[in-house]
């Protein structure tokens, strides 16, 4: 059996809440919207065309989500993740998908500067955010020993792709990556489907193509850090991507202390930065995710000097922890 055959013979993982799907509109406007969950989010598509058009591009949108997720996932079993991350060190075959994600996420991980690195997952597993667990020093001590992105190793050959860990006891946790280069491809294929006008919003991660019926680009608002739901600006966008990181995401206080879900790959503790929200604007989506946790970890003064040395990104907004919004212009 070659490693194409091996991946073809894997249990198909169920997915939860898979069968949720809720599509309204067409709108006043003419706009369909399709919602459903996936990567433990809620993905909304939006979309101007022929019903029959844009309900089958969404259709295959969220196919295709599900082959990705059952790849990505780190809790799904028989992901490719999964199976990488309890290999003990043994090469794993994936699929291509899964060899160019991670391949992307090394790159990402090596111009961060040490503060995105996908072998975090042990350490981020010694965490619950939802329910205000904070992670024993000592056994966080023990997980960063293994945290360390240059022992990931992706390799093709004509029978497939395999992929492994130089450290037997590392996790890879692409939650921080995965979104981007999901929702690029997702843009593609609702190109693909002849849809032109649309926008892809995988849980705050928002792709933005063509431009609405009257001429006017589709706008994205720019999350107030310090009140769910509100916002403190708007960015326009056309054929490009918004990606907002934030300490407000996912945290808990516990003692007075506040902890928030964006960990530092050098202590595996939750970063210090005085960027309470960074939202990054890029043609790609996997650009504007890859740098966004970067430029929070950073802080406003040195993640906007990084950000204007970055060809990929068109515009950071900044929101600092006294709600000053900073930004590239």
């Amino acid at each position: 059996m070659n490693v194409s055959e091996e991946i073809a013979a894997l249990p198909q993982d169920a997915i939860p809440n898979e069968d949720f799907c809720q599509t309204t509109g067409p709108s006043e406007a003419g706009l369909l919207t399709q919602q459903f969950l996936a990567f433990n989010t809620v993905i909304t598509l939006q979309a101007f065309g022929p019903d029959a058009v844009v309900l089958a591009a969404f259709e295959a949108a969220r196919a295709q989500c599900r082959v990705y997720e059952r790849l990505f996932s780190r809790t799904l079993p028989h992901s490719d993740i999964a199976r990488l991350n309890g290999a003990g060190g043994r090469p794993v075959p994936i699929r291509e998908e899964t060899a160019a994600l991670l391949e992307a996420a090394l790159s990402y991980c090596a111009a961060s500067e040490g503060l995105f690195d996908v072998t975090i997952g042990t350490a981020v597993g010694l965490w619950n955010f939802h329910e205000g667990r904070v992670a024993d020093a000592g056994r966080l001590r023990e997980a960063m020993a293994h945290v360390d992105w240059r022992g990931v190793h992706v390799k093709r050959a004509a029978d497939g792709t395999v992929a492994w860990l130089d450290d037997p006891r590392a996790a890879l946790d692409l939650g921080g990556i995965a979104k981007g280069w999901i929702a690029d491809e997702l843009t593609a294929l609702l190109v693909r489907c002849g849809v032109g006008s649309f926008v892809v919003n995988l849980g705050g991660n928002v792709v933005a193509h063509g431009l609405k019926l009257d001429g006017a680009p589709w706008k994205v608002g720019l999350q107030d850090p310090f009140e769910r739901g509100a916002v403190v600006g708007a960015v326009a966008l056309s054929d490009a991507s918004a990606v907002t990181s934030g300490t407000y995401e996912r945290g808990f206080e516990k003692d007075g202390v506040r902890y928030h879900h964006i960990l530092n790959p050098r202590t595996g503790l939750p970063v210090d930065t005085d960027a309470a929200g960074v939202t990054v604007v890029a043609r790609r989506s996997i650009d504007a995710e890859g740098f966004s946790t970067t430029l929070l970890a950073m802080g406003v003064e040195r993640g906007l000097a990084f950000a204007r040395s970055r060809p990929e990104i068109l515009n950071a907004y900044f929101v600092d922890n006294q709600k000053r919004i900073c930004s590239m212009e």
